[in-house]
């Protein structure tokens, strides 16, 4: 982060030895803009109003799949079928459309819901936010647009959080466009070590619903560190026993067109 970078090398090693980096910076930001995360959550809150008036009903399932896209139509069919081809059948998908309105095509199954939003707010955390405000379910988890699930992911899941766990995330496997393996993310959780550092990715996580479950809905730059995943996650895990299964039941896409990730040319997979 660059105001971190400035802080002289024994302040630096203080506060990441004593508190972490990512906690240093997570706090800084909240600070910094406070005044963006307000409208953030105002905005949030508009879409929520405006969606609601013209619901039926709310969703209900034993889980909710959360899937925030913007304008990658062709990825996105791919990540629905993955989620709605899981052996756990009771679930709902719900869609948000972040203002890129590319989301026609999709599969044709009553526990798809797609919910379009009034504009682009360019924050994965806001449209996660109005999926799970516009939802109820025991368990909650998260997909995104340009990645896949394994068909037992969600059985996975489900199986250790229904024997105490309340947050779990399997291991994820990153792959290129032709399908070649970049690496598999896989560790167990320490919050101490999070605090300093990122292997937990939301792709992965299944957790109990609790009040006042939700993401931070400001829309960071992409130098700004951490990400709203790492925050969330941080969070939440003061809050709920976490558990780590190391079996790879996500596929994570590596590609050009990721949002906050700028991949180089060797995780691509393309020559120099």
């Amino acid at each position: 982060m660059k105001d971190y970078a400035l802080l002289p090398r024994p302040v630096k090693d203080l506060l990441r030895q004593s508190v972490g980096r990512n906690v240093v910076g997570e706090n800084w930001w909240r600070v910094r803009f406070a005044a963006e995360r307000f409208d953030a959550e105002r905005a949030e809150h508009t879409e929520v109003s405006a969606l609601t008036a013209g619901l039926d009903r709310v969703p209900s399932a034993t889980v909710t799949v959360v899937m925030p896209t913007y304008r990658r139509q062709e990825r996105l069919f791919a990540a629905v079928t993955s989620a709605l081809n899981q052996t756990v059948r009771d679930i709902a998908v719900i869609v948000v459309d972040d203002g890129g309105g590319e989301v026609d095509g999709l599969p044709d199954d009553p526990r798809l819901a797609v919910h379009r939003l009034s504009r682009n707010h360019g924050s994965p955390g806001l449209a996660r936010n109005v999926a799970l405000r516009l939802s109820r379910s025991p368990y909650v988890a998260f997909l995104d647009d340009d990645n896949t699930w394994c068909p037992d992911h969600l059985e996975r899941s489900l199986a250790a959080l229904q024997s105490g766990a309340g947050m779990v995330y399997t291991a994820l496997r990153r792959l290129r466009e032709d399908g070649s393996e970049l690496d598999v993310l896989s560790r167990p959780f320490d919050r101490a070590a999070h605090r300093d550092g990122e292997w937990v990715d939301i792709n992965a996580v299944v957790l109990r619903r609790f009040a006042g479950i939700r993401f931070d809905p400001w829309a960071r730059p992409r130098w700004v560190h951490p990400r709203e995943d790492w925050e969330f996650v941080h969070r939440v895990s003061a809050k709920l026993r976490v558990r780590h299964l190391p079996v790879a039941t996500v596929d994570y896409s590596v590609h050009s067109g990721s949002y906050f990730t700028d991949w180089d040319a060797s995780a691509i997979g393309v020559s120099t």
